[in-house]
């Protein structure tokens, strides 16, 4: 289940971080810093569309079916992207599409590894999981921006499909729902079963969602603009890609580095609070960087893409626990919608930023908000198990 999980994750995570990939590609031809940017947002506008839904439709049907059928559709949308490959706005429409489609396996993949793992394991269990991220980013990293700019875009296509395509099978043999409550056995009022409305009970999951917010920035703030920072810098379009693609699996190693740690310490939020000081301290460093122009830049990019990835296991295995086994998928297409929603402005958002003020600026700038997150992290942890 971790395995299937994992994969159905990167491969949707693949379609969707193409189009970041693509800005070279595309400021090549003529197209303005927050137009690419804009087209780099447009899969993560599509998933904070349909992530509620698609959560919704987990608690009720399963997550066999949202996996194996998500996947099924954002096969669909990349055989779209790669007939109209050679128009920017229908291209973006295609990616809209893809990420209002794999938008299922973010909802669901998180749920299989709840379900399946017991509390003392699960934060490396989705540390694991959460390496799905990471690694799809990784491979686009390494292939897009290559194939794109030797071959077109429509080559740097065929991986997604047969990806999307193998995952969707096996998928849909391979993936057992896990367990569930029965419903009879407790009232929808009763704290502590899982029925109740965990959003009523207290304000733990809105501040793990606003914090999550907040430390996502910096995330996207490096995926989005990494590599266009190390071609400013002079580095080569393939190497740079591939530069971006190591740090994306260092991070993913990170996330179950982390995940581990938060199992020993039989906490998520406490290692959260250290890692949104550590993501502050990396991305200011990066600032630094810029200006001084110092040449172990690779160096300190793989560093700060590793940081600021290391959140999302925590926040996610905590958002699950509080929210019980039959709020979780809701809960955590909630999490995943505000992360989104987030990302979605960081392409324009800090396109524009470096068009008027320059990386350093905005590096020191996103620096901030890992400090503005600092006092909203819960305390305490919450958990129905």
């Amino acid at each position: 289940m971790l395995a299937l999980g994992v994969a159905a994750q990167a491969a949707g995570t693949l379609v969707v971080s193409a189009p970041a990939l693509l800005i070279p590609h595309l400021l090549a031809q003529g197209m303005p810093f927050a137009s690419a940017g804009l087209f780099a947002a447009a899969p993560t506008i599509g998933l904070v569309l349909t992530l509620i839904a698609w959560g919704a439709v987990t608690d009720r049907v399963g997550e066999r079916v949202v996996i194996a059928g998500g996947l099924a559709l954002t096969t669909l949308t990349v055989v779209a992207a790669w007939v109209t490959a050679g128009d920017p706005l229908l291209l973006g429409v295609a990616f809209l599409a893809a990420g209002m489609t794999s938008a299922s396996t973010n909802a669901a993949s998180g749920r299989v590894v709840v379900g399946w793992f017991p509390k003392e394991r699960r934060g490396l269990a989705m540390g694991i999981r959460q390496m799905s991220q990471p690694l799809g980013v990784t491979l686009a990293a390494m292939t897009v921006p290559l194939l794109a700019e030797t071959h077109g875009v429509r080559t740097a296509l065929v991986l997604p499909f047969v990806l999307c395509a193998v995952l969707t099978v096996l998928c849909a043999t391979g993936i057992a729902d896990p367990p569930r409550p029965v419903r009879a056995a407790a009232t929808t009022s009763t704290p502590g079963t899982g029925f109740a409305n965990p959003y009523r009970a207290s304000g733990f999951l809105w501040r793990v969602h606003l914090v999550s917010v907040l430390l996502v920035v910096p995330q996207f703030t490096l995926s989005t603009y990494g590599l266009v920072w190390l071609v400013g810098l002079g580095w080569s379009t393939p190497a740079a890609g591939l530069l971006v693609g190591a740090s994306q699996f260092v991070g993913a190693v990170g996330r179950i580095l982390v995940g581990a740690w938060s199992d020993r310490a039989g906490s998520r939020v406490g290692p959260l609070r250290i890692v949104a000081v550590a993501a502050a301290a990396v991305m200011g460093a990066l600032a630094l960087v810029d200006v001084s122009h110092w040449a172990p830049a690779a160096v300190f990019l793989v560093v700060a893409t590793s940081v600021t990835v290391a959140d999302n296991g925590l926040a996610y295995t905590s958002v699950a626990e509080a929210a019980g086994p039959s709020w979780s998928g809701r809960a955590l297409a909630a999490q995943n919608t505000g992360q989104f929603l987030a990302a979605s402005a960081v392409g324009p958002g800090v396109g524009a930023l470096v068009g008027v003020l320059g990386f350093a600026a905005s590096f020191a700038i996103v620096a901030a908000l890992p400090l503005l997150a600092l006092p909203v992290v819960p305390r305490t942890d919450v958990s129905h198990d």
